[in-house]
């Protein structure tokens, strides 16, 4: 026996022979586990997938050293005004109301209002410095005083910017106004809980004016997880508990399989909140996954116990048979999922990282659940029944010989049966073009893809009180927004420039880099519509002719100033023009940033790599960034991610599998045999996606981790047992049937369970989560459809070419199955009549029957004779 058979096996005996201590121990760890849950926090939103991206950092610096385009020191609230006309008296009233409301609060410690509302009245009263004083100045004036004001507020350019798109001056009418209150709060302060109190401020005054802010976006994007949750967790425990009671068909079993499930998750998140991992939008993943695998490794030990019970095997001794040989599969499946999640540390995405690693330790304890709390757990309770004499409830083994399942799985085969390896053949052909026509799935990142749509589904409706969902307001506000505000940041792009400004060629370089702008970019006169430090002095040179001489003065040529420019700034920030000096300049005079107009119709990949190749341009540290550069860079990271995740998880499993079966079983080819199933599903998901539409995105970028996963689970049961019962029974087709009705009928099971728990998701409030679940739903149809209808051919062409049997690969084998008829319609003889002297050449064992007949039998590899125990030619030994 080697080390490794002794170690599983002193593994079994100690789970067997003394099941109280087992489960006494795992109980305690549960209970040490079970306060790590409190300490766990959520976090949600985009900005946890933007740490570490080289365009998001850059963005930070912009926002942190660019005023005062990009706020101050102190948190601002937005005010959002919908009207007939924000402009007439009941418009301006409706704001000021609602803005003096907010200052006479004075935990809200509001230092500032500024919108158009307040401009009118500063015209009508210029000793207006409140929203309260405001309100007396325009109930006071006269409608053509109203009029007037409104139209010396015009004047100034930054009027209309607050302003809906169908401000017209000359009828003096808009639908819509923005307003920003500014709080004496540092900025450090808690932004949600202020925006929220003045949320319900705003909505108990006249008008319809909302407020909005980051804080309210965050709120809702934590809200919405946890609304989701409240509905998909208890459908989905009421249709796989449904399940799982059919499955098992004993409240005792059922109730144990909950227990190890319950327990599994307690462990896994009482670790992740020791640990000090959020609870994020991507860790919704990995209760999904938990309860696919444990319901697969309950379901397979109890009914692996059962087929021994149902033999007429004593408790201890089936459990200690079924245990012996699921420790091997398990083991092997923990080691291969563990490696494929694991694979998720290679990408940047923290989240991604955290996903990997939180799965990779719940599989772990997965495995100590289920090899060592279940059947002691189990061994204990039906001990306590037999004392008792309590009647047994359903024991039969799921796909057993007489159920419609036992008849229906082994007629799987049928397809491939006649010609194995052809079969194969056509499969990897069509995987092929499935992988080719999946390469091409989109892939995108958006804030949406966090909040709920804009209209919640109707179903809503129908749920009871504690899952209705709440009210959500920031999609319909941001649309609005979008739709009725010339919004720069959904049509521009940044080029932030780290370079010493003062130097001679510094606004030469900005000079260069808009000529000849790329497709995406708006061209104006042959240049790219840009803004930046150039437009400051160019607007101050023409009010100011001194200005204007020491500008043509400092430049050599026709072209922008090139000497004198610590001057030049310095008397940009002593101007009228300091303010917008100062949203491109940088105190110190050592960065620049220069904001792109692009089209709104170019894609967002298509402006990305335009607005990289302009920063190349630049003579410098340019880095091009701005809300589309940020997020498609995300876009990108995931994508790539996800290859590189794949192709390391692929590669390890491949590498352990070869490793783990040659170890365990003497046969690593069978390792990579395994692996095949488990690549066509990949495929088949991939393209999947890009028919239905589905991107990868921030959730769904796990699902190729899941799908490796839950395939090697499921085709390592089968590959295992396959090879067990093929080493007893000598038989192929026979070791096939046997293995599709066995381990098949607890993967059918297992699949049901799973697939329609975790398609529940659909019914998530955010339409990120429903993606996730359907394509978790078709991932585990798909492993499963794979691991019983590809994966049993490719077993039958290793047995081929491992025992040198070419017999087992072509059409002539059904034909010659059919026309002995011992085999019961297998397609292969129960017995095949050879000499003694034919047999012993091919190397096989021969036994004789009492006719004189002779059956042949493939020989054992050593690693079988090891395992066997006695005589290698015993098969009667080995199980």
């Amino acid at each position: 026996m080697s080390g490794v058979e002794r170690v599983f096996r002193e593994i079994t005996d100690r789970v067997v022979d003394r099941p109280k201590q087992v489960v006494v121990a795992c109980l305690l760890v549960t209970v040490l586990f079970a306060p790590g849950m409190a300490l766990l926090e959520s976090e949600a939103g985009s900005d946890q997938f933007t740490e570490g991206i080289d365009e998001a950092d850059a963005l930070d610096r912009v926002n942190e050293q660019f005023e005062p385009a990009f706020g101050g020191d102190e948190p601002t609230t937005q005010l959002i005004q919908r009207d007939g006309n924000v402009l007439d008296r009941r418009g301006l009233l409706a704001m000021l109301e609602t803005a003096e409301r907010l200052e006479d609060r004075d935990d809200l410690r509001v230092t500032e209002v500024s919108a158009p509302a307040m401009d009118v009245a500063a015209e009508l009263d210029e000793n207006v410095e409140t929203a309260g004083d405001a309100r007396d100045a325009v109930e006071r004036a006269s409608e053509g005083e109203i009029d007037d004001a409104v139209d010396a507020a015009a004047e100034d350019p930054g009027f209309d910017t607050l302003l809906s798109d169908d401000y017209n001056r000359e009828s003096q009418t808009a639908s819509a106004a923005l307003g920003v209150v500014t709080h004496s709060f540092p900025a450090s302060a808690d932004a949600q809980s202020l925006q929220l109190e003045a949320r319900d401020i705003a909505e108990r005054s006249p008008g319809d004016v909302t407020v909005f802010g980051g804080g309210i976006v965050d709120n809702e994007f934590a809200q919405v997880i946890f609304d989701s949750l409240a509905i998909v967790v208890p459908a989905a425990l009421a249709v796989i508990l449904g399940l799982l009671a059919y499955a098992y068909r004993d409240p005792f079993d059922f109730v144990l399989g909950g227990v190890a499930l319950l327990m599994t998750v307690v462990w896994t998140f009482g670790f992740t909140g020791y640990a000090g991992i959020a609870f994020s939008d991507v860790l919704i993943a990995v209760p999904v996954l938990l309860l696919a695998i444990g319901i697969d490794f309950g379901i397979h030990t109890v009914n692996r116990y059962r087929e021994e019970r149902a033999e007429g095997v004593e408790p201890t001794a089936a459990m200690r048979d079924a245990l012996g040989q699921l420790t091997v599969a398990y083991s092997i499946i923990a080691g291969t999922t563990i490696i494929g999640f694991l694979a998720n540390l290679t990408s940047s995405l923290g989240p991604l990282q955290e996903f990997g690693l939180v799965a990779g330790i719940g599989i772990c304890f997965i495995l100590v659940i289920f090899v060592g709390f279940l059947p002691a757990a189990k061994l204990l309770v039906d001990r306590w029944r037999a004392e008792r004499s309590l009647p047994e409830f359903g024991s039969r083994p799921l796909g057993s010989e007489d159920s419609a399942l036992g008849r229906l799985l082994p007629s799987l085969t049928a397809i491939s049966r006649p010609a194995p390896a052809v079969f194969l053949v056509v499969v990897l052909l069509l995987t092929a073009g499935a992988a080719g026509y999946g390469a091409g799935v989109d892939t995108t990142f958006d804030d949406d893809d966090f909040l709920p749509p804009s209209e919640q589904p109707g179903y809503v409706d129908y749920f009871p009180g504690p899952m209705q969902p709440g009210e959500y307001t920031a999609t319909e506000t941001i649309n609005f927004l979008s739709d009725n505000f010339a919004t720069s940041e959904d049509d521009t792009v940044t080029v932030y420039v780290e370079r010493r400004m003062t130097s001679d060629a510094a606004l030469r370089s900005l000079d260069r880099a808009e000529r000849d702008p790329p497709d995406t970019f708006v061209e104006t006169d042959g240049r790219a519509s840009a803004t930046g430090v150039t437009d400051a002095i160019d607007g101050y040179a023409d009010e100011d002719p001194e200005f204007g001489q020491l500008v043509d003065e400092s430049a050599l040529d026709d072209g922008p100033p090139n000497r004198n420019l610590d001057r030049i700034y310095g008397e940009l920030r002593d101007s009228g023009y300091a303010d917008f000096t100062g949203e491109y300049l940088a105190d110190d005079s050592r960065s620049t940033r220069v904001v792109y107009d692009v089209e709104s119709d170019a894609s967002d990949a298509a402006i990305t790599a335009d607005a990289r190749e302009v920063a190349d341009r630049y003579r410098g540290d340019a880095t091009a960034t701005g809300q589309i550069v940020v997020f498609q860079a995300v876009s990108e990271t995931i994508f790539s991610s996800a290859i590189v995740s794949l192709s390391a998880a692929l590669g390890l499993s491949a590498l352990l599998l070869i490793v783990l079966f040659r170890l365990f079983l003497g046969s690593p080819a069978l390792g990579l045999v395994t692996l095949l199933p488990v690549a066509v599903t990949v495929a088949t998901l991939t393209a999947t996606m890009r028919l239905a539409g589905i991107p990868f995105n921030a959730l769904t970028a796990t699902i190729l981790s899941i799908t490796i996963g839950l395939g090697v689970d499921y085709t390592v049961h089968v590959a295992h047992r396959f090879h067990d019962e093929y080493v007893e029974l000598g038989d192929a087709d026979a070791a096939v049937e046997t293995t599709l009705r066995g381990t098949g009928g607890a993967l059918t099971g297992t699949m049901a369970t799973t697939a329609l728990g975790t398609g529940v998701l659909v019914l998530a409030i955010t339409p990120i989560l429903g993606q996730f679940g359907l394509l978790t739903a078709a991932s585990i149809s798909l492993a499963y459809v794979a691991s019983l209808v590809v994966l049993p051919p490719a077993l039958i062409v290793w047995a081929a070419v491992v025992e040198r049997r070419p017999d087992l690969l072509w059409t002539g084998r059904l034909v010659g199955g059919l026309g002995s008829g011992s085999d019961g319609g297998t397609g292969t003889p129960d017995s095949v009549e050879r000499t003694a002297e034919d047999a012993r050449t091919d190397g096989g064992v021969v036994e004789g029957d009492a006719e004189g007949r002779f059956q042949w039998s493939p020989p054992l590899n050593e690693a079988d004779r090891r395992g066997a125990g006695g005589d290698p030619d015993d098969r009667s030994q080995k199980r």
